[in-house]
């Protein structure tokens, strides 16, 4: 076909209105069509925020807090605890600014009569979810085992997890994928899913394989998903595509947090970051990745330390990610 009779079979297409599907396509870097456009809207996905990114309002203006994250044009929210709120005060506060709450961030502790934790009372902390409006519970993080003979040191505070990591064994991530499969049974019996979220100490190596694969491939994939924290596992020095190719099914959420070119590989709980779409981590990639992987509950997180305010943090992830072609 030459170039003048194509253009005119173009032209005849888009006059009856059946070039639509070709306008609405580009080709990705492999040559298949694919559709244009924001990747959010196209993918009809919200775009929520875990409320961590802004931690310094929380306790001191909660209210003021969320009303930002709505003006921005947030549409969901998960949640980092109760924030000293029921779940019926979160959710009246939500809705109000125009949010739903999606997940919450449930310690691996026995919790409190006001906020029951993920080795307390389930059946509670699952009808707290269903007022509360959240189909999914992710544990942010992994408790030392009790039997593992470390103590922290002077001062070591949270870092103390690292070096418990870096002992565990491959037994010790065994018995914890268990715990989690018990939780998730539990829990998915009550109508919430569960999953676990990580950092990068996860990432130690733990005879062939890291305590991440252990905890994933060990798991029982009808009870236990994961929410894959990017700028942890980045700072691990992870291809981010890969690492959701790899475990690709096992995925209900991430983490969309950015770092900087600086960040060196480690297991340590270090990173550079900043703020999402500043960094070094290639979103047009990531985000089809994570989206095949079954990741459907997508929130900006940012981690400290800031440059900017935490607020004005959450505004230019937001508006990088509502306008990124991916």
């Amino acid at each position: 076909m030459t170039s003048l009779s194509r253009r005119s079979f173009v032209q005849a297409l888009l006059a009856a209105g059946a070039a639509t599907p070709l306008a609405a396509a580009c080709q990705n870097s492999q040559g298949t069509a694919m559709a244009s456009g924001p990747f959010f809207q196209r993918n009809a996905a919200p775009i929520g925020i875990q409320l961590y990114t802004l931690s310094d309002m929380l306790a001191k203006d909660l209210e003021g807090a969320v009303a930002a994250v709505g003006r921005i044009g947030y549409k969901t929210v998960e949640i980092p605890s109760y924030m000293g709120k029921t779940p019926a005060q979160l959710r009246e506060l939500f809705s109000r600014n125009g949010l739903t709450c999606s997940a919450a961030h449930i310690q691996m502790a026995a919790g409190t009569e006001a906020a029951p934790g993920l080795r307390g009372d389930l059946s509670r902390l699952a009808a707290d979810m269903h007022t509360l409006g959240a189909g999914y519970i992710y544990a942010p993080s992994m408790p030392a085992p009790a039997d593992i003979g470390l103590t922290p040191n002077a001062g070591e505070g949270y870092a103390f997890i690292v070096r418990a990591a870096e002992a565990m064994g491959e037994d010790r991530w065994k018995r914890f994928a268990d715990e989690m499969s018990e939780i998730g049974r539990k829990l998915n019996a009550n109508g919430i899913k569960f999953g676990y979220h990580n950092h990068n100490y996860e990432f130690v190596k733990v005879g062939n394989r890291t305590g991440f694969d252990i905890l994933v491939e060990e798991s029982d994939p009808a009870h236990v998903s994961f929410e894959l924290d990017v700028g942890w596992a980045a700072a691990a020095g992870h291809d981010i595509p890969a690492l959701f190719a790899k475990h690709s099914g096992r995925y209900t959420g991430m983490h969309i947090k950015d770092i900087k070119a600086t960040t060196a590989p480690n297991i340590a709980l270090k990173m550079d970051p900043t703020e999402v779409g500043s960094g070094k981590l290639d979103w047009k990639t990531i985000l089809p990745a994570a989206h095949k992987a079954g990741v459907r509950n997508f929130f900006l997180e940012q981690e400290p330390p800031f440059v900017l305010s935490r607020l004005e943090a959450a505004e230019i992830g937001y508006k990088y990610l509502s306008t990124v072609e991916a």
